[in-house]
């Protein structure tokens, strides 16, 4: 199957052509990107693939069969759309489009086209994360009531300056950008509860002038670049299933680094660290009990585009389509509503597919 790779910045090297190179059924055929010298260092990298500036020369070749759009967030609808409706299938990065409405319309075109659209929600994929909504599913935690999130950095926004923190190309900072992730795997793990209720806040307080760091991914910092996203939120979502609270920051004035969730339930918890193991706590035979269950874990990235090629030849619906991913999407768009507007609203929710 050859395929062509969209952008070819950080997550693209990452984990997108890793996973391709690996995969036995996958050839890749072009990188592309604006930047000829990252298409080039591709080509020159992998030794693999042609290098192209521009999607469109080769949107209608037909032995491109599919394609993982790794482009910032503005673009993802557009390109996504554009090669399902040229007959193309598609592994689209998270967010699947930059607001809801973009990824409606990328919904709309899968529908239309009856192509592939999955997203990179790659956590669907981690074999901890798979085994965790097992122990849910299964009763082993009892009723799930309540679910904590935290994923907090000291002082980690990304490329100050350029795409990860202007909100016309991101739509949004640490929520859109790290958070679809952790409250993605909630989602997933608790089968995708309706949401009720939400009320957030974001706050933009460390990005600006005389900005202070440690270290700076998918930097350096561009000294005349925009900042207008958040680097920090907090969040309590009422659900018919679970409530769900966090606390998130690119960037804070605590020295302390928290990527995990709690999944707390009446029989038993769980302690996820994020891309990680986890610790289950429950009783048996009248006493406390705490432990880390074994399991093989895996490569996320490479699970995720194993499955992606396997639907396109099977035509199973992936936990990563967009019908499903949707749900998420619009919790991320719910929570910027209510901080725009500094209250509780009900939620609008999406539709389970």
């Amino acid at each position: 199957m050859k395929v062509a790779v969209i952008g070819c910045g950080t997550i693209a090297n990452h984990a997108h052509i890793p996973a391709y190179l690996k995969n036995p059924e996958t050839e890749i055929l072009y990188f592309c990107d604006i930047l000829p010298e990252r298409a080039d260092a591709a080509v020159k990298k992998y030794g693999c693939g042609t290098a192209v500036t521009d999607y469109r020369t080769i949107l209608h070749d037909p032995d491109i069969q599919a394609v993982s759009v790794c482009t910032p967030n503005k673009c993802h609808s557009e390109i996504a759309c554009d090669f399902l409706r040229a007959g193309k299938h598609v592994l689209c990065e998270k967010p699947a489009g930059i607001d809801y409405a973009a990824a409606k319309a990328m919904q709309q075109a899968q529908h239309e086209t009856g192509k592939v659209l999955n997203i990179g929600v790659c956590n669907r994929y981690n074999a901890s994360v798979g085994l965790i909504k097992k122990y849910i599913d299964s009763g082993e935690l009892g009723q799930v009531h309540h679910v904590y999130v935290s994923f907090r950095s000291f002082r980690s926004i990304p490329g100050l300056g350029g795409d990860f923190t202007t909100k016309a190309m991101a739509g949004g900072g640490a929520l859109i950008d790290w958070g679809v992730h952790f409250f993605d795997i909630v989602m997933y793990c608790c089968s995708d509860p309706r949401v009720l209720t939400v009320s957030g806040e974001i706050f933009a307080k460390l990005g600006g002038a005389g900005y202070v760091y440690r270290d700076m991914w998918a930097g350096p910092p561009q000294e005349n670049g925009t900042c207008d996203v958040e680097d920090s939120v907090t969040e309590l979502i009422r659900t018919e299933g679970p409530t769900i609270s966090f606390n998130g920051a690119w960037a804070q004035n605590i020295d302390e680094e928290e990527l995990f969730i709690d999944f707390m339930g009446n029989q038993g918890g769980i302690r996820l660290q994020y891309g990680q193991d986890f610790t289950f706590y429950t009783t048996r035979y009248g006493a406390l009990v705490k432990e880390k269950p074994e399991f093989k874990p895996n490569n996320m990235y490479e699970a995720e585009i194993d499955a992606f090629v396997r639907c396109i030849r099977t035509g199973e619906k992936q936990p990563n389509h967009i019908d499903v991913f949707l749900r998420t999407q619009k919790l991320l768009e719910d929570i910027y509503r209510s901080a725009a507007l500094h209250r509780e609203i009900a939620a609008e929710t999406e539709e389970a597919p």
